[in-house]
């Protein structure tokens, strides 16, 4: 039956990812006899559906795992899911207020079951969509944040570190998120440019008719105002020492105080201080012993304590305050300002700076391991410029907030009892053991009372390259079989916005408990925009819908098209065509593959493509060669594009012309066999970046046994590869490319037999190369001389190459052609020259490029001889 002249990857798809899972071939166990791969994901959030953020993520992670198994490593991905408090609890309570239930309204036992339900129901559609995409995941070892074992690690860490006196608890200014209800960490805080207002406003001073005037962003906090502070040496304002301003529009009196941390260049260099609701304002007051006055709700609205517009939005009392201000004769001068304001990485809610009691995290000791780790390279960030970001946020690191205004996530367990005190235990039976052993009383379960908080979500994912292999190991504190095994793990893939959030803190947990890394390498990817440069989002809506580009393209062409543009760190300008490119590449394997299979095979002497397999497989080797470079320096778009080369030009568009028999013609059983051999070679090599179209094509060169599949067969193994017969197919190429350049100039059917003639001092190149010069380049006889008559000539290294061809020669305009050409030659062997004049090149580039770079100048040097050799043959000549 004839082929399908398309790949239909629907089939493909659905038929072998089912095949691999049938036969467990995605499962890992510990196995001392082999070397272990482990990667875990990323966990995405329950709430989450495939983007292409994750795309990419994910296609590069099965790429690093599916190469490690062909190489006989014990390869183990363990994916799952984040509990991922704020948005859950946001989705959660969306959907109750669909059903007309207010979250107040019920106890928090009745909407932790609505949210399991809800969990139950949608959290395990990302990695159902994973499967599509072709991800190897072991999913026999799927995890969640809050599985009951996972849950029980949690708050055995916050126990231990509570003991260690690395937790503590107490009122401190923190970042709070007013749609969320919760505090954040400074993390969780995205700072954006936002067009807003400078109001200047007037504030009388006590007993006098002066004013001054204080520029602020912030109108409606002027209520909460507890003084006016000014630079001790500000002469301008040394006469109001003592002395005492009045709040405008309540008439309150409020010091006017000193303080070095004013910028005297900056405004009117007069600063109102607003303890409750600004950060440096807050430690200004602490300084001065001022009073805090808070006039916000949890919710962003003004409270009794701010006197006027009580219960107004804190942005609609902007406005009001600021009619007011203007009314009373004290809003002097509006004017229009860019500032950067903070916003909550989950809501996108602007920030409020406020004081509350929240749990921290000690962070400037438990930090040090983790920071020298990356700094000493034992954890290697891809690409390491990434380094030195690490390095300044380690090192000014701040405590973490690590508790969240919610009921969805880990509930913290500290346990108030009634004399105001609190223990923190792993049980509420813990804990009442422990009131009662350290206050000498008989306390019972009715007499503690839990916080009612839960822990910042990534207080369980920093533990995730451990729990998932053995949670137990936060009690015992010994490694059970798994986490022995596969701990460290090898990679992590993951995007640089969590470098903070998540990597650091899994390096700091990592050290904390087990005294090693989590993982060895550390990939960093880039973000995904798109064409005009802004990242895809929702909100947006320029992001495509990753599954219908999958139905459109393919799994493959979506991976490949993802990975054509993406080195590592830099951000990915996604284009659709891209990915067409990628399905077009797919369709090109496959018709390759038609082709070979559909020669018939002819007894032969002899093998009469001998030349054409030799170039082959030292070309082959050599790409292998550099992709395994690529790989160990995670340049995994370099490595793609080194075998999507490897076939597209050098196997399709040179390799089987080369040998490709005459039109309805037999081949050699010898040339068909070998080339059967490289073609699987080559669908090795492409296997973890196309995983489908290579095991359709694999399975059918060969009869399988049930059970064997391309993902689970040996890697390539490298062998020597002789980098002359490579140079010498590429100059050959590149005069077979020349002739077919005329050809098109000057109007020459291909079909059309013409005759060569070389000045060359190494005619064994082509003798060896001869046949295949005139099989590619339709040449009827090859010829040595120093000159032709009527010809068209190019230069190719030092060798230059006649075309007699009957039509009138333009002198003048080969005579250009030549200088163009020369010109080019003399700007690249310049460019090369000054390569190698730069001292820093020379001693840090390894041997072997210095040596291709001096090549590559001695070539160019050559070829420039050749052309200015040819220019005074043609002055010569006409």
């Amino acid at each position: 039956m004839a082929r399908s002249t398309k790949y239909n990857p629907r089939n493909a798809e659905s038929k072998w990812y089912q095949y691999w899972m049938d036969h467990g071939m995605f499962h890992s166990e510990p196995n001392d006899q082999k070397e272990a791969y482990s990667i875990v994901i990323p966990p995405p959030n329950v709430t989450g559906v495939l983007h292409m953020g994750h795309m990419l993520n994910n296609t590069i992670q099965d790429i690093l795992v599916r190469k490690a198994r062909m190489e006989g490593k014990n390869a183990c991905w363990v994916p799952g899911t984040d509990h991922a408090s704020i948005a859950t609890e946001a989705k959660v309570v969306a959907m109750l207020k669909e059903k007309g239930i207010e979250k107040k309204s019920i106890s928090r036992e009745e909407f932790l079951k609505y949210a399991w339900e809800w969990k139950e129901k949608y959290g395990g559609i990302i990695l159902e969509q994973l499967k599509k995409l072709g991800a190897s995941c072991d999913w026999e070892r799927t995890r969640f944040t809050m599985d009951k074992d996972l849950s029980e690690a949690v708050i055995q860490v916050f126990v231990d570190l509570h003991q260690k006196g690395k937790i503590y608890r107490g009122i401190r200014m923190v970042n709070w998120d007013p749609k969320g209800k919760t505090a954040l960490s400074d993390d969780e805080v995205i700072f954006k440019e936002v067009a807003s207002k400078l109001y200047h406003i007037a504030y009388q001073i006590e007993g006098a008719e002066e004013t001054l005037t204080i520029a602020t962003t912030r109108p409606e906090t002027i209520m909460a105002d507890v003084a006016i502070c000014v630079h001790p040496e500000d002469s301008r304002y040394a006469h109001l020492k003592g002395k005492k301003a009045l709040i405008p529009l309540i008439n309150k009196p409020i010091p006017i105080i000193e303080d070095t941390y004013v910028d005297m260049t900056f405004g009117t260099g007069c600063l109102k201080i607003t303890p409750a609701h600004d950060i440096n304002d807050y430690e200004i007051g602490m300084r001065h012993q001022l009073e805090v006055i808070d006039i916000l709700n949890d919710d962003g609205t003004l409270n009794e304590k701010a006197g006027l517009l009580v219960g107004e939005d804190r942005f609609i009392a902007r406005k009001k305050i600021a009619k007011l201000l203007q009314k009373a004769g004290q809003l002097p001068k509006e004017e229009d300002y860019a500032s950067n304001v903070g916003h909550s990485e989950r809501t996108n809610a602007v920030i409020e700076p406020r004081l509350s009691m929240q749990w921290f995290l000690k962070m400037e000791e438990i930090t040090q391991p983790a920071l020298k780790a990356v700094m000493d390279d034992a954890v290697r960030l891809f690409p390491p410029k990434f380094k030195n970001m690490y390095k300044s946020w380690m090192e000014n690191v701040r405590d973490w907030c690590i508790s969240r205004q919610l009921w969805w996530g880990h509930r913290i367990p500290a346990y108030y009892l009634p004399n105001g005190s609190y223990v923190v235990a792993a049980s509420p039976e813990e804990a009442v053991q422990l009131a009662n052993k350290q206050y000498d009383q008989q306390f019972t379960a009715n007499d503690l009372k839990q916080d009612e908080d839960v822990l910042d979500t990534w207080f369980s994912s920093w533990l995730w390259p451990i729990s998932v292999f053995d949670p137990e190991f936060f009690k015992t504190g010994k490694k059970n079989k798994d986490l022995s095994y596969y701990y460290p793990t090898n990679d992590l893939v993951t995007a640089p916005e969590i470098l903070f959030f998540w990597v650091a803190r899994m390096i700091i947990a990592g050290y904390e408990y087990t005294g090693e890394k989590p993982f060895r390498n550390v990939y960093l990817t880039g973000i995904v925009r798109d064409k005009m440069g802004r990242k895809m989002s929702k909100s947006l809506g320029n992001s495509p819908d990753p599954l219908a580009l999958i139905d459109t393209y393919g799994a493959d062409g979506v991976r490949t098209g993802m990975l054509f543009s993406s080195p590592a760190g830099n951000d990915l300008p996604f284009d659709e065509k891209l990915v067409e490119q990628g399905r077009n590449f797919s369709n090109k394997i496959w018709n390759a593959y038609r082709l070979i299979e559909g020669w018939e095979v002819k007894k032969a002497t002899g093998l009469p493509n001998e030349t054409a397999i030799l170039w082959f497989e030292s070309r082959f080797n050599q790409a292998l060669s550099e992709l395994t470079d690529h790989f160990e320096k995670f340049r995994i778009s370099d490595a793609l594009m080194t075998v999507y080369k490897l076939i597209w030009d050098d196997f399709c568009s040179w390799y089987l012309e080369m040998i490709k028999p005459d039109y309805q013609q037999p081949i050699d059983q010898a040339t068909k066999e070998k080339t059967l051999v490289f073609f699987e070679s080559l669908l090795k090599m492409l296997h973890p970046f196309m995983p489908f179209i290579t095991e359709e094509l694999w399975q059918q060169i060969n009869k399988r046994e049930e059970g064997e599949a391309l993902m689970c067969a040996d890697w390539p193994k490298l062998k020597e590869f002789d980098e002359i017969i490579i140079s010498k197919a590429q100059q050959v190429f590149e005069v077979v490319s020349q002739v077919r350049n005329i050809r098109a100039s000057k109007g020459i059917s291909p079909k059309e037999t013409l005759e060569m003639t070389i000045n060359t001092k190494n005619e064994d190149l082509y003798l060896q190369f001869g046949g295949i010069i005139k099989k590619l380049a339709n040449i009827r006889s090859i010829s040595f001389a120093e000159n032709e008559e009527n010809a068209v000539s190019f230069v190719v290294k030092a060798d230059e190459i006649f075309i007699p061809i009957e039509v009138q020669i333009d002198p003048e305009q080969e005579k250009e052609i030549l200088q163009k050409e020369l010109e080019y030659t003399r700007g690249f062997y310049n460019a090369v020259s000054r390569k190698l004049e730069n001292e820093r090149f020379v001693n840090n580039a390894p041997e072997a490029v210095v040596i291709k770079e001096k090549k590559k100048m001695a070539d160019a040097q050559s070829k420039i001889n050749a052309l200015e050799e040819s220019l005074k043959k043609l002055d010569q000549m006409f």
